[in-house]
Formats: C-alpha cells, structure tokens, sequence
C-alpha cells in the first residue's frame, strides 16, 4: 500500500478563481476527488455581498474546471467550531482560502473543527491552497500591512518558517520600502517571499516552484531575488 503523504500547499498572490488562474487550480486538483471546498472567511468584515462575491466566483471556477463546489460558510469561530461545517471538508481533493483580512481568518479558525478537518484533509493528500489573506494565514505570523510596527496576530501555522507578502508588484508601487517595513524586526530562522499579482508558489514545504504571469521574491533586509514563473526554489524549515 502506497503511503499517504499531505498534498500539495499553494501560495497564490492575488486572482483566485479568475480565468488566470484556472490553470493552477485545475493542476492543484488534477488527479484528486473532484470536491473544491472554499472558504471566504477572510472576507466577512467586508460585508456579505463580499463574501457572496467571492462564492459567485469560486462557483464559476469549479465550472470551468468540471468539479463540484462545496462551500463551508465560516462566518466566525462560533461556525468553524460546527461539526456539521468540519464534516463538509470531508472527501476535498482542493481546499482554497480566498482573499481579505488575513488576522480575521487566523483568528476564526485557529483551533477549531473545520481547521483540524482541513488539516487532516491535507495531511491525506487534498491540495491546500491561500491566495493573499489566505496565504498570509498559512504562516506562523500574521502582520499588518497597513500598521507594520503594530505587529500582527499569530497564523494558522502550516508554514512556520515562512512570511508572505501577497500582491507584492502592487504593493511596491504604492510603497516602495515594503519589504523593509515588514521585515522589521528581521527574522533570520524565516524565508520572507514577496509573491506578484495573479502568481501562484506551489509545492510546499520547503521545495517550491513558481506558476502565473509574473515573479516570486525572495526578501532580504537589503535585498531582493526575483523568481520568475518557471523557477523551481527551496525555503529553510528553520530552528529545529
């Protein structure tokens, strides 16, 4: 019998269930059970007609692809506690966290059922995917983007030795010491990976390869690396 091992992680820098990316995702679920579970809980405080937005897309999506999808309506810890919502992540062959407020998502399901369930949906080989709140929270650390200095909040902790800056081509545009800004106080033990708009880093946990339209980077206090689309990478587990 051949061992079961997690499948593969996705850490996506915008454009979740956009025609863009149809591509990545169908790879994340090809050869898994057709069930694309999906959850907007990153986009609650923006209102329901946000996180119906994000629902009426991923819907979209599974029909581009051929699957079935199934979406886990996590408003709050209150619902990720529900046995009923952890059993709906049952038989996943792809587990997507879309966009918003990456401390909300953390802070919804840490500890709870639905993330033992998505845990252990993992763990026996379904695809898990983040794209930028929901790949921020895949980290041990959650910042604030907006209020850096302020710190942030504790992540979901699938990726402990990584921080994510998603939207990263926009966000140095409008702030070009971005990286500085978040790598304050610089942690050695930790790879910092800036991740472009409508990118995707697959792989996980420690070897990496970079799909979409534009670059991965890989941040350093006084510099940075470009990956571009195609480029296979590793990242340190750190301390042991």
């Amino acid at each position: 019998m051949s061992e079961v091992r997690p499948g593969p992680l996705a850490l996506v820098g915008s454009g979740e269930y956009l025609p863009q990316m149809t591509d990545i995702e169908a790879s994340l679920i090809a050869g898994r059970p057709a069930r694309y579970v999906q959850l907007a809980t990153a986009a609650v405080p923006d209102g329901p007609e946000v996180v119906e937005h994000w629902h009426e897309l991923g819907k979209t999506q599974a029909q581009r692809i051929g699957v079935e999808q199934v979406v886990i309506p996590v408003k709050d810890r209150t619902d990720a506690s529900k046995p009923e919502f952890a059993a709906m992540v049952e038989g996943a062959g792809l587990i997507y966290m879309s966009g918003g407020n990456p401390g909300y998502l953390a802070d919804a399901l840490r500890d709870t059922l639905v993330w033992e369930a998505i845990l252990a949906a993992w763990h026996n080989g379904a695809a898990l995917a983040g794209c930028s709140a929901g790949a921020m929270a895949m980290t041990s650390w959650v910042p604030s983007l907006r209020h850096p200095k302020k710190g942030g909040t504790d992540g979901l902790g699938v990726l402990p030795h990584m921080k994510v800056i998603p939207h990263f081509d926009m966000f140095t545009k409008r702030m070009p010491d971005v990286a500085t800004r978040f790598l304050l106080p610089f942690d050695e033990n930790a790879t910092v990976l800036g991740i472009d708009e409508d990118t995707a880093v697959v792989g996980g946990p420690e070897e990496w390869t970079v799909h979409g339209l534009q670059s991965a980077w890989i941040l350093r206090p006084d510099s940075k690396k470009e990956l571009p689309s195609g480029t296979t990478f590793r990242t340190s587990r750190g301390p042991e």
